[in-house]
Formats: structure tokens, C-alpha cells, sequence
């Protein structure tokens, strides 16, 4: 019983799909896990310890390193590229979240205490940044 084309493109792509989709999610756990390294708080070790305000920028980091990563895939046609455009995108997310630290000076300090006003403007200016950097990449 032959399949139908959708069948057949679908065997043949979903693959690539899967492995494109892959490649940039293991760039988004490299981003998280280089951000959290570089970060003065431990992020990781407040939410543990119930600390609300760092599982919110915690998560305003994840979606600010996704949104240019996700722009990045769409935008690109083979795993090279995924890779040149991914690895340019966290580098950049990172330096600037480290700039957004520094103007933003002791917002990383408030977070360890849990003041969630200060997550929600270091949030805000992250994700601000990752929709300029995803508009840029996708030209």
C-alpha cells in the first residue's frame, strides 16, 4: 500500500526537524548554564530555597535567550547555520544581560532577597533586549 507525499515528506523531515530543534535547545541550556555561572547569585540554590523573585529572572533569562534562538532557526537552513546564528545570539544575549546587571546596579543583590519588583525590571529589560536581538537576526 503505497503512502501518500504527506507521509513521505513528512518521514523525511520530521528527522531534521527533531534534529534542528535539538541543536538549539542544547544552545539555550549552554546560554542558561553559562548565565547562571556568570551570574553573582546562585539562582539554582534560591529557588530551592522557595526565593520567587529568582525563579521569575530565572525565567525572563530562558525566554530572553529562546526568543533569538527560536528567530535564529526559523531564519536559518542547515545545522551550520543554526550553530553560527545560536552561538552569535547567546553571546550577545549574555554580554548584554551582564550590561543590564551593571546599569541596573544591585537588582542582581534585591533578587537574592527576593524582592520581586526588582526580578520584574531585570525581566523586562531582558526580554526588551531579546526582541530587538530576534528582530535583528530575522532582518
Amino acid at each position: 500500500m503505497p503512502s501518500s507525499p504527506e507521509i513521505q515528506a513528512f518521514a523525511q523531515g520530521f528527522p531534521l526537524t527533531l534534529l534542528h530543534a535539538g541543536v538549539t535547545l542544547a544552545l539555550l541550556f549552554l546560554g542558561a548554564t553559562l548565565y547562571v555561572l556568570l551570574t553573582p547569585h546562585r539562582e539554582i540554590a534560591l529557588i530551592r530555597e522557595g526565593n520567587a523573585a529568582a525563579a521569575v529572572s530565572l525565567g525572563g533569562v530562558l525566554l530572553g535567550l529562546a526568543m533569538p534562538l527560536a528567530v535564529s532557526l526559523q531564519a536559518s537552513t542547515s545545522l551550520v547555520e543554526i550553530g553560527i546564528w545560536g552561538v552569535s545570539t547567546v553571546v550577545v544575549q549574555l554580554l548584554v544581560f551582564r550590561l543590564i546587571d551593571f546599569i541596573l546596579h544591585g537588582l542582581p543583590q534585591r533578587i537574592g532577597e527576593g524582592e520581586m519588583s526588582a526580578a520584574a525590571m531585570l525581566v523586562g529589560a531582558k526580554l526588551a533586549t531579546a526582541l530587538i536581538l530576534a528582530a535583528a537576526v530575522s532582518g
